[in-house]
């Protein structure tokens, strides 16, 4: 926040000049006066002169303030301050306690002259004035060290705010790289496999083309978008067992187990599509018998609960990238954070991944 534009700091900061100047020069002034039953004019006019006094002190400080204020916002740069800055910015303050003493006296003469109809160099040396400068530096010292608290903490505030925008574009981009990489992999499956049916079998090789153009527009629609309803994603994976079964035909058993209330819950795109893929892929489409590929979601403590398990055992190839489980971890700590885990293992010959949200 630029102060210099804010209507609400000069209120306050006039009011402060004003509230500090009655409070330590006027006060107790007054609290020394000894008055009887009535005020002499003599008196009421000394009363007049210190309430004048107090207000004008203030104004000038306020006025002054201006000065120092419009060198900080304009040449007192937090992020790139140098020792020569600091030296500035003791000179302009300097300055302005130069000019505050030279008007100020000047200035106290008009109440004076009103009111006693004298001046004060008949009445002031230059010693007794000279006195005043440690309480009026003083004035200056606290109202600077509250503008420069303010802005200290409107620059935290602000690398603090960078740094998140920071953070937010640097996950965005890492979140688009991760669904580069998933939608080709995903591709390069399907297109292998209408290759393999193209010539044995054209009928299946179209109806498997027609399911995978549904996958693709799918695919294409939410690739900008980092979730989706739970729903949409489980329609993508009917599609691919659907596909998987056109070349896998009897050997390839799917079970779902769903939870229908979980339907409309958010998670990022194509990941329960992958662990399926990796199921037929790494387990049941290497089995001669075939197998069954298991979806359980559910609730589970607070948490959303996605099991893929599939007949098989856990064998990882020494030339494998692990990509597509790499991707999934990853997605869900930038979207979800470390509450969200993913967990690949074998458990009695089945091979089962699990995928706990938090809600």
């Amino acid at each position: 926040m630029k102060l210099l534009k804010s209507g609400k700091y000069h209120l306050l900061n006039f009011l402060g000049w004003q509230v500090y100047t009655f409070s330590t020069l006027t006060f107790s002034k007054i609290s020394y006066a000894k008055f009887a039953d009535g005020l002499t004019t003599a008196q009421l006019n000394a009363l007049y002169y210190t309430l004048w006094e107090g207000f004008l002190c203030g104004l000038l400080g306020f006025v002054l303030s201006y000065i120092i204020l419009l060198f900080i916002e304009t040449r007192f740069n937090l992020s790139q301050l140098r020792g020569k800055d600091w030296w500035n910015l003791f000179f302009v303050f300097s300055l302005a306690q130069v000019i505050y003493h030279f008007a100020l006296w000047p200035l106290l003469d008009i109440p004076v002259m009103y009111y006693f109809g004298s001046s004060n160099t008949q009445h002031l040396t230059l010693l007794m004035k000279i006195t005043n400068v440690p309480g009026f530096l003083a004035e200056f010292l606290v109202w600077l060290f509250i503008v420069l608290a303010i802005k200290i903490y409107e620059y935290i505030n602000e690398v603090k705010f960078n740094r998140l925008k920071l953070e937010s574009s640097l996950k965005e981009s890492q979140l688009n790289s991760l669904k580069g990489q998933i939608n080709p992999h995903f591709m390069f499956n399907s297109l292998n496999n209408i290759r393999g049916l193209i010539l044995e079998n054209p009928l299946k090789s179209r109806e498997m083309i027609t399911r995978l153009s549904e996958m693709l527009r799918y695919s294409l629609t939410k690739n900008d978008i980092n979730t989706i309803a739970l729903e949409e994603e489980i329609e993508m994976v009917e599609n691919f067992i659907e596909i998987s079964r056109i070349q896998l035909e009897d050997r390839l058993k799917y079970t779902p187990k769903i939870d229908k209330g979980l339907l409309k819950m958010e998670i990022p795109p194509m990941v329960i599509q992958m662990l399926v893929e990796n199921a037929v892929k790494h387990g049941i489409s290497k089995l001669k018998e075939g197998g069954e590929i298991i979806l359980d979601i559910h609730n589970n403590d607070k948490a959303l609960k996605i099991v893929v398990s599939n007949t098989g055992v856990l064998n990882i190839e020494e030339d494998s990238t692990q990509l597509g489980i790499k991707n999934i971890e990853k997605r869900l700590h930038l979207i979800f954070g470390e509450n969200a885990n993913f967990k690949l293992q074998e458990i009695e010959n089945q091979v089962v991944a699990e995928i706990t949200i938090p809600f």
